[in-house]
């Protein structure tokens, strides 16, 4: 049907159709081209009234496989409306409704089943009293939206998604309904004032289907456990802070009694120091490096732990009220005909818009091996892109800090290291931005020459790539700081060189460990500020800007006559929905900030909540009015991605071990005071690290050419070496061999311990709640129970029918729920015979 011009009061603010009654399901978009004056023979056109359109012979083939797209929709029973009027440029609308019979239809054929009977959950008097209490406690965080909760009583199987209100009398409570709805998110979610609340996930589901339902659940949760890891992360750092006055070896490298003499920090222009001028490195220090770093590692590893079991529970929960417990054995194969097949159509003198005459080939493995090469060779040329940007700073960091030595003025050599750190990360930070941009579009090129088989396959693939990508895009600045930065730079008399000029760069005094949280601060803090809030708010805003110019410069006037924008002109408008992708990915690589390096910077749990709580508003903002409503999916769990998370806090146990073991001085302080202190204390660790060089041994041209030092014989370096005087001088003494040892040993314990904890309490906490596992028995007891009253009717029907007497008590309304009991047999007979009951 071919719907004329209305306005939106006729058709129910954009809802309807134009008769009023029947409810727009689904749009479909289509763009007109405008064309030059100048036409091929085989263009055609078409007028109306004043109007003149030229259809070029792509144009005309494309309203063929249009027509024949739409004739296929009818025959399925869809209803169509089209646009009156006739478009020169631009989008035309063809809306679709789907009408109830279809409905039923297609749920048979997906097998979705219908509500049986209601299951009351009863709670003891305890419990009772217990969740009293605490909903009136939640109540101030409670949404003010009606109760989606299905509390003590919960239908077998819900129906299909499909609000059936338009189908009564009732015609302005469905309008109503759908506004009210969006309405509710708009003012209790989608609102940065409604940061303390919490989510209405059971709207969001209603609204915007079970797979962004479970990401915003998903999202809530971790933000939800951040707290305690916070705040955990405050009293560390409050240690750090209170116990920086008595820390012994801050104090003797503040101590200017002590005459430590350090080795230049570069060759020539470079004159030695005293290290009492690194004292405020050292107190910094502190604040990270302590004790209490070692048990906060400990806590997050099995905080990662605690926060995937919960997880856990929460989505079986969630599937449990959604009815998706079932769904896999519900699922269609969704299996592409594009990606397990190809068409090769053949060449002829006559276009054809029809599909099924081309033929078609099955793609084999030798079709499939060259978009494998590529992949592999294109990721790893993106690894060698990544060190290559990590290689460029190392290069930056040591020619500036040379550069900046040889400066005559005092104050710019006195902020060197300061200096060259902050503009170093700066400028990491901005490639690892524009890096991100690009791996996000290459790997999904890459994952198109895949061709997959599957929608699942290609999201699995594609998320695959993208996270191996940014992973290593993201994070490989910070394990050069934490595991390589010093390690390679020798020692006085025999350093290494870049470009046979410049000496690799070393450690602060203090050990590189405050360099690694000022890593990891800019680049997290920066991150999640530019990229995942500044970006996700200006980038839509600019394109949809974009959009209105471009439009506004070649869309035709409109004419008096013609209807003002309906509500699927304004929808359009907005920008489309890309995925889930994104939003998960940035909130991966922020949970690898949390865990991964938390040994160096306790307070990353803090500043990870702050950004969530605006995360959430920002990205239900974005759903509500940025974007265009996306198709509701149906999903169980979030999929790959908890794998993902899974494997970074199994991984996260081992790189904080090997941060507290070779990054901080942690194992060395122990061996100093349990094997070589002769009072058991600190005292006296700071001139235990420092070695000896004796600077008549320094090579020509790298001895400082002034030195406001006086005479100096001997000066001092952090290693553990055997002094100038030794036979075997400035090779590794046993001290190092003994403090490798332990940090060897100190791995494997803390990673042994803190797996084996991590099974105890994944085996402690049951994947899922008692009392779904209650609601499940139960409802598999009633099942059954419907299955025997099912057979029971059938056999009451068919006596019925072939008996000369029919029972006279049974009315023609329960003859009919025989009928369609019979008709439904098959159903559930498989649900009374699959083990678990299916809650789709």
């Amino acid at each position: 049907t071919v719907g004329p011009a209305s306005s939106p009061q006729a058709n129910r603010e954009g809802l309807y159709f134009c008769d009023g009654q029947r409810k727009v399901d689904y749009v479909l978009v289509f763009h007109q081209r405008r064309h030059g004056s100048l036409r091929s023979p085989a263009s055609t056109s078409v007028s109306h009234d004043r109007l003149s359109i030229t259809n070029e012979p792509a144009d005309h083939e494309m309203r063929l496989i249009r027509q024949e797209f739409e004739a296929n929709l009818m025959e399925a029973g869809l209803e169509i409306e089209r646009d009156f009027e006739v478009k020169a440029h631009g989008p035309s609308f063809t809306r679709l409704h789907a009408p109830w019979p279809v409905l039923c239809r297609e749920a048979e054929f997906l097998k979705i089943k219908v509500p049986t009977k209601t299951v009351s959950c009863l709670l003891g008097s305890t419990t009772f009293l217990m969740s009293t209490v605490w909903r009136k406690l939640n109540q101030p965080f409670q949404p003010k939206v009606s109760s989606q909760d299905h509390g003590s009583s919960k239908l077998l199987s819900h129906c299909f998604s499909r609000d059936k209100l338009h189908l009564t009398m009732h015609i302005h409570a469905s309008i109503s309904l759908f506004l009210l709805c969006q309405q509710l998110l708009h003012e209790e979610w989608a609102r940065y004032s409604a940061f303390y609340k919490y989510q209405p996930i059971d709207l969001v589901r209603k609204y915007f289907g079970e797979k962004i339902g479970l990401y915003f659940a998903w999202l809530g949760v971790y933000t939800q456990l951040l707290i305690p890891a916070s705040i955990v992360g405050i009293i560390v750092f409050g240690y750090g802070v209170a116990t920086v006055d008595t820390d012994i070896p801050s104090l003797e490298m503040c101590d200017e009694r002590l005459n430590f003499t350090m080795c230049p920090l570069c060759d020539g222009a470079c004159d030695f120091w005293r290290l009492n001028t690194a004292c405020g490195t050292a107190r910094a220090s502190h604040l990270f490096d302590n004790p209490a770093t070692v048990f906060f590692s400990i806590f997050m590893s099995l905080w990662a732990v605690l926060f995937l079991e919960h997880w856990k529970r929460r989505q079986i929960s969630l599937s449990f009220s959604w009815d998706l417990t079932g769904i896999e054995e519900d699922e269609v194969n969704n299996e592409s005909q594009n990606a397990e097949m190809y068409t090769s159509a053949k060449h002829t003198h006559t276009h054809t818009p029809s599909f099924p005459t081309a033929a078609i080939e099955k793609l084999t493995w030798k079709d499939r091996l060259p978009g494998y090469f590529i992949n592999v060779s294109s990721i790893l040329f993106m690894f060698g892109l990544t060190f290559s940007a990590v290689f460029g700073v190392i290069i930056y960091r040591i020619t500036v800090s040379a550069l900046m030595a040889m400066s005559p003025d005092p104050e710019t050599k006195s902020n060197v290291r300061v200096t060259v750190t902050a503009t170093a990360v700066i400028i990491n930070l901005v490639v690892i931005l524009i890096l991100d941009e690009i791996y996000g579009a290459v790997a999904l090129w890459l994952t198109e020459l895949e061709i997959p088989k599957t929608e699942t396959t290609f999201e699995e693939r594609l998320i695959l790539k993208a996270f191996l990508l940014k992973f290593m895009n993201a994070y490989a600045p910070i394990f050069y700081v934490a595991f390589f930065k010093g390690r390679f730079a020798g020692r006085p008399g025999n350093y290494v060189y870049v470009f046979n000029d410049y000496r690799m760069e070393e450690c602060a005094p203090g050990g590189c460990l405050i360099e690694l949280c000022i890593q990891l601060s800019i680049i997290m803090l920066g991150k999640q500020l530019i990229q995942n809030n500044i970006f996700e708010i200006g980038i839509p805003k600019l394109k949809k800007l974009v959009r209105a110019i471009k439009d506004k410069g070649t869309a035709q006037k409109e004419s008096e006559d013609e209807r003002p924008p309906q509500q699927w002109n304004r929808d359009y408008d907005l920008a489309p929905f890309e995925g889930l992708t994104p939003e998960y990915m940035e909130m991966i690589i922020q949970f690898g900030f949390v865990s991964l390096f938390v040994a160096s910077f306790p307070l990353a749990p803090v500043f990870a909540l702050l950004n969530n709580v605006i995360e959430i508003r920002l990205d239900a903002k974005k759903f509500v009015t940025e974007l265009r409503r996306p198709v509701a999916i149906r999903a169980k769990d979030i999929g790959i991605w908890y794998n993902i998370l899974s494997g970074m806090g199994k991984f996260s146990v081992i790189i904080n071990a090997f941060v507290i073991s070779f990054t901080s001085d942690f194992i060395p302080r122990l061996v100093y005071q349990y094997i070589y202190s002769q009072t058991g204390t600190m005292h006296g660790f700071i001139d235990h690290t420092l070695s000896y060089f004796n600077v008549s041994n320094f090579k020509s041209g790298t001895v400082p050419q002034t030195s406001s030092q006086g005479e100096i014989t001997f000066c001092r370096y952090k290693d553990y070496r055997e002094p100038p005087w030794s036979a075997e001088a400035y090779q590794f003494s046993k001290q190092y061999w003994c403090v490798l040892a332990a940090r060897l040993a100190f791995v494997i314990l803390f990673q042994n311990l803190v797996m084996f904890l991590s099974l105890v309490v994944a085996w402690v906490i049951p994947d899922v709640p008692k009392t779904i596992v209650e609601q499940l028995k139960r409802e598999k007891k009633l099942l059954v129970e419907v299955f025997l009253q099912e057979e029971k009717d059938k056999f009451q029907l068919i006596h019925s029918l072939f008996s000369k007497d029919p029972p006279r008590h049974q009315s023609s309304h329960s003859l009919w729920t025989s009928h369609r009991h019979l008709r439904t047999l098959p159903l559930f007979r498989r649900k009374a015979h699959s083990g678990l009951p299916d809650m789709q």
